[in-house]
């Protein structure tokens, strides 16, 4: 009889402590594809690991509601973040579910669900907000000396939320999407009339470069991103403003201006004016991008610059690269691998997925 998946992981982590085992990989953990938060039937909210097939390969208690994920480069580890505005991560060891580290951000700063490690994962950077300063801020973590908190960086603007590590290097970018907040007022917007998002990009702790949307589209808050094997960064936005909106979806290539992605203008609207998540194929072609609040999953061309294709799907979120196309998630509990633009697999859960699906 197959061990219970929480059976297996105290058993290995045994095995590791007696120094039995050798040092263990991602396969020790069920070889998942994707890291995602979610909430389970009985409230309480997981780390899961999802398999390539859309199977659920473990779940992993978190002390509240998660976020986004970070994978260890080369250890089975992740790092799942708190949902905006969090003061906590947690250090999970997918193999045996135990928790190795919990970080708590520091006084006058709360997380906004992401981070990302660097390329030898000795290091972790997370999005904070220096929130009695009106700035955000980069927090660095020392992986070897457990996740101490050894220094913090501008982000380069207001209200860092993704980050996402160029390929082949320790630069980082970010999505500052221009929203000041405080934690006395939860949730509220302060600054909509003056917000001015950006994409930053950081070299040890160095803005050394920043690009910038067209005035009139300062209250296109840039919230996610996606980068290819070139460096190209998607970028998926939620707008602010009241009125319609020229395009919720952008690609820079740094040296240049943000080009913003056509598409009618009546899918436009149909996104509700939020972006949820946004993927690149793995060929770095195509451009994935979810909405669930207008149930809608738009895939883009990078070479042209247009949609292409348009598939509604019921509070759909969570988009990753497949080996032939995209893997989504729903928070109704659907998973599905798209294949080209048709959903060729799915699978369903009792899970509501949330926002994020995490490639390892």
């Amino acid at each position: 009889m197959r061990k219970p998946a929480t059976g297996r992981r105290q058993f290995l982590g045994g095995l590791l402590a007696a120094g039995l085992l050798p040092k263990p990989t991602w396969a020790d953990a069920g070889s998942p594809a994707y890291l995602s938060a979610a909430a389970r039937p009985d409230g309480r909210y997981m780390l899961c690991g999802i398999g390539a097939s859309l199977d659920v390969r473990f779940q992993i208690p978190l002390p509240a509601r998660g976020h986004a994920a970070a994978a260890h480069p080369t250890r089975p580890n992740a790092v799942a973040f708190a949902r905006r505005p969090g003061t906590f991560a947690v250090v999970i060891d997918c193999v045996t579910g135990q928790v190795l580290q919990a970080l708590t951000a520091p006084e006058g700063r709360h997380f906004y669900g992401h981070g990302a490690y660097s390329t030898d994962g000795t290091l972790l950077f997370t999005t904070e907000n220096d929130f009695e300063a009106g700035v955000g801020r980069i927090g660095v973590w020392d992986v070897p000396r457990g996740y101490t908190r050894v220094d913090e960086w501008g982000s380069g603007g207001i209200g860092p939320h993704d980050i996402k590590r160029l390929p082949g290097s320790d630069t980082l970018v970010v999505a500052n999407g221009g929203i000041d907040t405080h934690p006395d007022s939860g949730r509220t917007k302060l600054n909509i009339p003056t917000m001015r998002p950006n994409l930053s990009y950081v070299a040890q702790g160095r803005v050394i470069e920043t690009a910038t949307l067209p005035p009139e589209l300062h209250k296109n808050s840039i919230r996610h991103l996606a980068v290819n094997a070139r460096g190209d960064i998607a970028l998926g936005m939620q707008w602010q403003g009241d009125g319609p909106v020229r395009g919720l979806v952008g690609l820079h290539r740094r040296g240049a201006q943000i080009i913003l992605m056509g598409a009618p203008g009546e899918e436009i609207q149909a996104m509700n004016g939020y972006v949820g998540s946004i993927a690149f194929s793995k060929d770095g072609r195509t451009i994935a991008v979810t909405s669930p609040r207008g149930g809608r999953l738009h895939v883009y061309d990078a070479g042209l610059a247009r949609l292409v294709h348009v598939t509604p799907l019921e509070d759909v979120c969570g988009v990753a690269p497949h080996v032939d196309g995209f893997t989504l998630t729903s928070g109704t509990g659907n998973l599905r691998n798209l294949k080209g633009l048709e959903v060729r697999q799915s699978a369903y859960s009792m899970l509501s997925w949330d926002n994020h699906l995490i490639s390892i």
